[in-house]
């Protein structure tokens, strides 16, 4: 049973304002309840890490008045990260640009010097950007966070999206949160 069926079962118990208590409860646990981001929402206004944990890049802010790729990963380093979805859109930023994306964006949930370290990797200096997400704040965000316990908790899943002047435009979410398929680069709806 998950914690709000429990809650709700407890608070069942009795009548007259109880009644009364576990409609409101009800309602507050519906509007306060997070969906998974959809096209045509707004990026939330996060702020991400690009090299230093000084260094707050805030993603409204970055997608305003341009068009932005945004593709996250389970974590840097992995092999299906490493060897598949990255080189993607490293070896295909080049020819992204040109059809009018302003930047191409992937995230993680590591730290900072993580992301700078396996960017300087795969040589994404001027063609993808390495943010961190330290804490899943994004991912939580749009709800597309994962509990992968034995591989280092909160993850984001796998997915890619198009963002215009903050807008979602097009978002892929990998079925299973982490396969390789309809969130690579060759595979990006502009």
């Amino acid at each position: 049973m998950n914690v709000t069926a429990n809650v709700l079962k407890r608070l069942t118990v009795g009548s007259g304002s109880t009644g009364i208590k576990l409609q409101f409860f009800q309602r507050l646990l519906h509007i306060s309840s997070a969906k998974m981001v959809k096209v045509g929402d707004s990026i939330p206004s996060v702020d991400l890490f690009e090299d230093l944990p000084t260094n707050k890049v805030n993603l409204a802010q970055l997608s305003s008045g341009k068009k932005v790729i945004l593709f996250a990963v389970p974590g840097a380093f992995t092999p299906g990260c490493s060897k598949t979805h990255l080189p993607g859109y490293v070896n295909k930023a080049d020819e992204l640009k040109s059809q009018g994306v302003g930047e191409i964006v992937c995230v993680s949930v590591n730290d900072p010097f993580v992301m700078a370290a396996w960017g300087k990797e795969h040589k994404t200096s001027g063609k993808v950007r390495m943010l961190a997400d330290p804490s899943a704040a994004l991912a939580k965000a749009l709800d597309l966070s994962v509990d992968i316990a034995p591989l280092g908790g909160t993850r984001s899943k796998r997915y890619s999206m198009v963002v215009e002047n903050g807008k979602i435009t097009a978002l892929q979410v990998e079925p299973d949160g982490t396969g390789l398929s309809c969130s690579l680069a060759e595979a990006i709806k502009l």
